[in-house]
């Protein structure tokens, strides 16, 4: 059947390895075809000329579509949409993803954004193709919001539709080869569901997806997995899931399909520690049996006062302990996630997660840290708190463009107190990756590093961090690792703020 016309699909560069192909675009890509559109994906990461690739691939296309976080993807966006603009002022640039859907109309009034895809794409997007087509209004396609005479126009919200009635993501459309060749592991990123039923204040996955979970079916995600490892010769599958085991049966049902297919391969997953301590000590070793290797935890602060004002109330300590011991059990590797920083923390509440989280790490070698400084993302529940407070809020992609996860804006963190903090980071970091290599040093490394350690530990209980004099030795004989991944628990770049 003849094509109705092309869709040009750009992925801005970003920090950090790729996982794979971008699956929004994938998804987008995948629905798109069925309604006779030919979509051609664009990502920076494996183009080093997109700019070049994407102007020459927008001459004969109906549309651009440019899909956004909130930080340095911005830049190559707005790189992206300027160009066209210049190239063809009339060819219509549509933006989606996060920031656009949590910001549509600050979004919007940029003179380079024609569009906005709020939320859920797949559907509005074909259907907005569909009207540039054939010449018609804009006006009755739900969830897009669009620009008329100059006016912005939001038109009503789209209903989500349950992730079983789209289709599978254009996977065909990706270049295995390339990703493989930049992070060494041929790799894929995959989601079985989207949403996580909580409602945490820092957290735009509440806003974004309205605390609502919607899956796939165990026996559609068995019978993918598998066809997607079998056919691109896949190693490993990063699922994207916000909360995987919120449906526990769902979960193990999964793990045990994968099993009875026969077919070896990792598999990676974000949760919270209290699903996964809903689950048996043999249910977690039946995870760890049919491929999972790694699992990100939200965990954020020992803290009783600090998970109050987080609305973290499903998130306890013992239960922190509990995720750890049974994820070792499993062979699992673990991630837990910090956050510093929270409006209302106070050192003591720093001090007790530093405290709880050594005792951890020191307990269970398959356990590593993620701390990062609080980041006021756009749309969270906070943010009247936070404008009180004099956080200064971004008033268009631009300023957004500037707040990579890390970047510090909050005015109670500054100086000397911001400094303190990041030397504590760094002797928490280090203990913890000493306590985990122990066994892989030479004999005489290792003596060096128990002669190390013993005040390292002196300074974390005793919070006394003048005159770093570890933190020096560490320079030289050290790499601390400041970042994790939650998906993979690899190690991402150093972030932006940095002092000891």
């Amino acid at each position: 059947m003849l094509s109705k016309g092309k869709v040009v699909l750009f992925y801005p560069p970003y920090d950090g390895p790729p996982l794979g192909a971008p699956l929004c675009l994938l998804a987008l890509a995948a629905s798109l075809r069925e309604a006779n559109f030919d979509a051609v994906l664009i990502d920076a990461a494996i183009e080093p000329n997109y700019l070049s690739r994407v102007e020459c691939e927008s001459v004969d296309a109906l549309c651009v579509g440019i899909s956004v976080l909130t930080g340095p993807m911005i830049r190559g966006a707005i790189e992206v949409a300027n160009t066209i603009k210049n190239q063809s002022p009339w060819l219509p640039i549509i933006f989606g993803g996060w920031h656009p859907s949590l910001l549509p109309d600050q979004t919007l009034s940029e003179s380079f954004v024609d569009m906005v895809v709020r939320g859920q794409g797949e559907i509005t997007l074909v259907e907005t193709v569909q009207a540039l087509a054939q010449h018609r209004s804009l006006n009755n396609i739900a969830g897009l919001s669009w620009k008329s005479d100059g006016r912005r126009v939001h038109n009503a919200d789209r209903r989500v539709e349950p992730l079983d009635s789209l289709p599978l993501p254009a996977f065909d459309l990706t270049n295995f080869e390339a990703y493989e060749e930049i992070s060494g592991v041929r790799k894929l990123a995959y989601a079985t569901s989207v949403g996580c039923p909580y409602a945490c204040n820092y957290c735009t996955d509440m806003v974004f997806y309205k605390r609502r979970f919607n899956a796939l079916s165990a026996d559609r995600t068995v019978a993918e997995m598998i066809d997607l490892v079998t056919r691109y010769r896949i190693d490993e599958v990063a699922l994207l899931d916000s909360n995987f085991p919120v449906q526990l049966p769902r979960a193990l049902q999964i793990a045990r399909g994968i099993i009875d297919s026969g077919v070896k391969f990792k598999w990676t997953f974000q949760a919270s520690t209290d699903f996964l301590c809903r689950m048996s000590e043999d249910d977690v070793r039946l995870l760890g049996a049919s491929g999972v290797s790694h699992m990100g935890f939200g965990t954020e602060s020992t803290s009783d006062s600090v998970l109050k004002l987080m609305n973290k109330r499903h998130q306890r300590v013992d239960e922190m302990y509990e995720t750890a011991r049974k994820a070792q059990l499993g062979g699992i590797r673990v991630t837990f996630n910090l956050i510093f920083g929270y409006p209302g923390e106070t050192e003591a509440d720093r001090i007790i997660t530093f405290q709880t989280m050594s005792d951890i790490g020191r307990q269970f070698p398959n356990v590593s840290f993620s701390p990062n400084i609080f980041t006021p993302y756009p749309g969270i529940p906070i943010w009247p708190q936070l404008r009180d407070l004099g956080v200064p809020e971004p008033k268009n992609l631009r300023e957004w463009m500037d707040m990579p996860l890390g970047a510090n804006m909050l005015p109670w963190l500054t100086g000397n107190e911001l400094a303190r903090l990041q030397r504590m980071l760094k002797y928490f970091l280090l203990n913890n990756q000493i306590d985990r290599q122990q066994n892989s040093y030479s004999r005489l490394r290792r003596t060096v590093r128990v002669i190390v350690q013993t005040p390292i530990r002196w300074r974390l209980r005793s919070s006394n961090y003048s005159f770093p004099w570890e933190l020096w030795l560490s320079n030289i004989s050290e790499h601390i690792v400041l970042r994790r991944s939650l998906v993979t628990g690899q190690e991402l770049p150093k972030e932006p703020v940095n002092a000891c």
